[in-house]
């Protein structure tokens, strides 16, 4: 397993000091024993679906989850999202709730993002992988060092891009992002735990919407998931 030369080459730049890295060689060893002991969420060649749709130059938004889905088949490598045909995740539909508020816009009848994604939505966890059914199994085996490079390298390179950051977990990286070049927008997390909070009610998607248009981006048409 070489979890650095998986990354897909448009973002290899990102992560290529990674390489020698004694924490990410322990990640791969960990990784390798989940793999062969325990079913883990999503599969390894979807660990970095949501790099492979969407090169570092075409991202306007980032939103920040924390790590995968742990139930069977929810999990594809998009944070927040779900495949079609599998039910939508309580976070997910108070997304799609403040989306309503925000926007007016009903929620589609599947939790598939893909569409936000082709429009520029960078749906990035911070984990990559969980075991089945321990959420946070993975969180602290070494993943952050390459979410933490993906995000210093977006925030170093490109400009005006909208990081939405929700709950406590997402808002400890935004020391990572140049506030002077991006936008960066925080709120409690949608979970149903904490959406109560300020998740309901704080506007991000007509805001980073607002953002993009006054940089001349073409705003992201939240309907179209």
């Amino acid at each position: 397993m070489n979890l650095i030369k998986s990354i897909p080459a448009a973002w290899q730049d990102a992560v290529t000091g990674l390489a020698s890295e004694p924490k990410i060689a322990e990640l791969e060893k960990f990784l390798c024993a989940e793999v062969a002991e325990h079913a883990v969420f999503p599969p390894p060649q979807s660990w970095f679906f949501a790099l492979e749709t969407l090169p570092p130059d075409d991202v306007k938004v980032v939103i920040l989850g924390q790590d995968p889905y742990h139930g069977a088949g929810e999990a594809h490598g998009l944070a927040f999202s779900v495949p079609k045909g599998v039910k939508t995740p309580p976070s997910l539909r108070n997304i799609w709730q403040e989306l309503a508020q925000d926007q007016g816009i009903t929620a589609p009848p599947h939790g598939n993002l893909a569409g936000w994604a082709a429009q520029g939505v960078l749906l990035l966890n911070t984990a990559f992988s969980v075991r089945a059914d321990c959420a946070g199994s993975h969180g602290k085996q070494g993943w952050d060092l390459i979410s933490n490079a993906l995000i210093e390298y977006l925030s170093r390179t490109q400009s005006n891009i909208v990081f939405l950051l929700w709950g406590a977990h997402a808002q400890k990286r935004a020391k990572l992002i140049d506030a002077h070049r991006h936008c960066i927008m925080q709120s409690a997390h949608p979970s149903p735990l904490s959406a109560y909070r300020g998740f309901f009610g704080c506007a991000h998607f007509s805001q980073a919407n607002a953002y993009l248009q006054l940089h001349q981006k073409t705003p992201i048409d939240w309907a179209n998931a």
